[in-house]
């Protein structure tokens, strides 16, 4: 799917924040000032998605997951709905912190709501008293709040695809500690030495958040796909194989 300038215009992704508030380092990514706000170079936006895309899109055929991270108000509607689409875990809520350098803590604390749905079919739930059931539901339902879409997420993520890199610095320091790749858009006012693959972009307006996620998990899903394929290829040729010599002791049988 390529990436067109004109519909990231339209889309608002070239608006940046007040020149006062910018970054640096993103001088770079920046076009020009107009009316006291950075103008983000689409032409290097474009290239940048178009590069991410295709790391992200080898991340997913090579069976990893991607972590895609935003609890902004604007963009967690987006992500949850996106990131659902292709079957990649999400973080939309707090960042629970240590969700990657304590996975294993999460994973119990994952692994603590899939007893409470066990002990809700089997019967067990109905035997405790009104009480704990209602204390074993609250912890269920804040359970699902801050984890329930990582719930598949059985190993640390491939990569963290993140919106906003300065409201969500923990996560980004979390994937820095263990040497997770970082995608990101990011905006005029944040430092985009913090993440290995930057888009930047307007990352708040959710016409502009949209649209960047709309190519990026296009390409996760041609690398789903991808996989998909090469798993269906595999089996086939493995099938065969099987095959042919059973056709080969047919034909000694005859002779």
């Amino acid at each position: 799917m390529a990436v067109e300038v004109k519909e990231l215009l339209e889309a608002g992704v070239h608006f940046g924040h007040l020149t006062r508030k910018w970054d640096p380092n993103m001088a770079p990514y920046v076009y020009m000032e107009r009316n006291g706000i950075h103008i983000i170079n689409l032409y290097k936006t474009a290239a940048k998605i178009e590069e991410a895309n295709a790391a992200l899109a080898k991340i997913a055929a090579s069976g990893r997951k991607i972590l895609f991270v935003a609890t902004k108000k604007q963009a967690k509607d987006i992500v949850a709905e996106k990131a659902s689409a292709i079957n990649m875990p999400y973080i939309t809520e707090r960042w629970p912190g240590g969700m990657l350098t304590n996975f294993v803590t999460i994973r119990k604390a994952v692994k603590k709501m899939a007893s409470i749905d066990r002990m809700k079919k089997d019967g067990t739930f109905n035997t405790l008293s009104k009480k704990e059931r209602l204390q074993v539901d609250r912890l269920r339902a804040k359970l699902e709040k801050n984890l329930g879409s990582i719930s598949d997420m059985t190993r640390l993520p491939g990569a963290l695809f993140v919106i906003d890199i300065k409201r969500e610095h923990i996560a980004i320091k979390e994937a820095q500690k263990l040497n997770i790749p970082i995608f990101a858009m990011v905006d005029t006012n944040s430092d985009p030495r913090q993440v290995d693959y930057v888009i930047p972009a307007n990352d708040d307006a959710s016409k502009s958040i949209d649209k960047i996620l709309t190519h990026v998990t296009a390409a996760v899903a041609g690398g789903l796909a991808e996989r998909k394929a090469e798993k269906e290829a595999a089996a086939e040729g493995a099938s065969k194989t099987k095959t042919a010599p059973t056709k080969k002791v047919a034909a000694e049988e005859e002779e």
